[in-house]
């Protein structure tokens, strides 16, 4: 245990996020809920630097880069669970923030899309089941929801008008 705090807090210091997701699953097995929380917590305020950092500097992120990887990862986590817990004005625009932030191309549309379904008011389970394509999703191996369905415009603004 001395050995994982240690590296979490040589981490810490060094604003090293990816170093952190590495040890994400000793976290899991060596923390209790209450440390856990504070883990991730340190994550996003990490994440939450590096973005201030880039916003200040008017510079975009490079997913191939691991820092900023790490980062727009902790961020999106961060927007999904607003857009989980039903804060979807808030996640529209974490989700905009996000679209802007990242250079790649890929990531930033699929960013517009989530925006998209956050401001038609689709919940994330509708989201997902209506507009995800899931497994597309899961054999690309992001760590967002990166394939939808073919007509995921449209579907989002029929739910849109539904709700």
């Amino acid at each position: 245990m001395n050995e994982f705090k240690e590296k979490v807090l040589k981490a810490q210091s060094e604003g090293d996020i990816a170093s952190l997701y590495v040890l994400e699953v000793e976290a899991q097995e060596l923390l209790e809920e209450s440390d856990l929380i504070a883990y991730y917590a340190n994550i996003l305020d990490l994440a939450l630097e590096n973005l201030t950092s880039a916003l200040e500097n008017a510079r975009q992120m490079d997913i191939a880069e691991v820092q900023d990887f790490a980062t727009l990862r902790a961020l999106y986590e961060y927007a999904m669970e607003h857009y989980s817990a039903g804060k979807k004005t808030d996640a529209s625009a974490l989700f905009e923030i996000l679209a802007g932030l990242c250079s790649d191309a890929t990531f930033s549309e699929s960013m517009k899309i989530h925006q998209l379904g956050a401001d038609a008011g689709l919940t994330l389970d509708l989201f997902i089941a209506t507009i995800a394509d899931v497994d597309a999703t899961h054999r690309a191996h992001n760590f967002y929801i990166s394939h939808f369905k073919k007509e995921a415009l449209a579907a989002i603004q029929r739910a849109g008008t539904k709700s």
